[in-house]
């Protein structure tokens, strides 16, 4: 059976800021990030246990895939009905997203 996937408004602002990036970057594959993002909702829709669990001292549950093209990592809550997705992160950074609670 295949969840929802729900987009919160800090992921969706991500979500736009990278996909601007790749369709502007001229050396990069302008529809690569979309089709990955698109093939990670796909995945988690369906097998939310899929990504690597990761550890967050506020939001219980986090998840995290990785878009191994682009080096993106998708954290995600896996709920009964649901999969929210609450951050897009590059994968080669320091330290990852701050994330919100899921009220």
């Amino acid at each position: 059976m295949s969840r929802r996937v729900v987009v919160t408004e800090p992921a969706e602002r991500q979500i736009r800021a990278i996909d601007d990036w790749w369709r502007g970057n001229p050396l990069a594959a302008p529809a690569l990030f979309a089709r990955e993002l698109a093939a990670a909702f796909e995945t988690i829709s369906t097998h939310p246990g899929v990504g690597r669990r990761y550890q967050h001292p506020t939001v219980r549950g986090v998840r995290r895939t990785l878009l191994p093209a682009c080096r993106y990592h998708v954290y995600y809550v896996p709920t009964e009905n649901e999969v929210v997705d609450l951050a897009v992160w590059n994968a080669v950074r320091g330290s990852g997203p701050t994330l919100s609670d899921l009220d």
